[in-house]
């Protein structure tokens, strides 16, 4: 199953209000990896740009202008994101969001079966503690320095490093990768059965001394007692 780290930037905190998405940063995962495949765009969001909000992330009215409207990003967006698992901190910000774009142009929006918030599994993870994109950088130990100002492609890196940790760690994944590596080369003919087996390293004067050493132990060794446990 494809993953996806994903974030984005918008023009205020409601959509039923007329804000807008303006960036959109995801970044596809394999095995809690990055593949280094992303997915990345400014958006023109058709209205002005309120100072809380670029305060925030730095975006202009100005400069998103610039860029295309999210009817001319859409196909693009939906054919990234196809057949995949979402991961989003605070899905229910974002998703709302995007939803509102896709409706707009009477478009499916995305289901929430198939997103994963990390916030909510850092909640179950760490209860009490502050489970913020930053906070749960600085627990982790994922370098955020980079991150003067919100964006949606840096957001959704770490966010990918973050889930990572969340699930367990790189070293679950790596693990994964070794056994799948294995796998996939058992099934192309990679690993194959030997036509015949090796012929034994053992000389018959090592094989005869064996026999003598278990003539001298006797027809009850100790060992006979666990092997007889383990029958019964």
């Amino acid at each position: 199953m494809r993953e996806i780290a994903l974030d984005t930037e918008t023009t205020g905190l409601d959509p039923a209000k007329g804000d807008r998405v303006v960036e959109i940063g995801a970044v596809e995962i394999a095995n809690l990896i990055p593949t280094g495949r992303v997915f990345h765009v400014y958006i023109n969001p058709e209205r002005d740009m309120p100072d809380e909000a670029f305060r925030v992330h730095g975006l202009s009215a100005d400069f998103l202008s610039q860029h295309k409207k999210f009817a001319e990003i859409v196909d693009e967006f939906n054919e990234f994101i196809e057949d995949a698992q979402l991961i989003i901190h605070n899905a229910e910000f974002d998703v709302r969001f995007l939803n509102s774009e896709l409706s707009r142009l009477r478009l499916p929006g995305i289901d929430m079966s198939t997103v994963t918030d990390t916030l909510a599994l850092a909640r179950r993870r760490h209860p009490g503690a502050s489970n913020s994109l930053d906070a749960l950088c600085q627990r982790y130990g994922v370098d955020a320095s980079r991150r003067e100002k919100h964006g949606a492609l840096l957001d959704a890196q770490l966010l990918a490093e973050v889930y990572a940790e969340l699930m367990g760690g790189r070293q679950a994944a790596l693990s994964l990768s070794v056994e799948q590596k294995v796998m996939a080369q058992t099934q192309t003919g990679l690993l194959r059965s030997r036509p015949q087996p090796l012929t034994s390293r053992l000389t018959a004067e090592e094989a005869e001394a064996h026999l003598a050493f278990a003539r001298a132990i006797g027809k009850t060794p100790l060992w006979g007692r666990y092997l007889a446990l383990d029958e019964g």
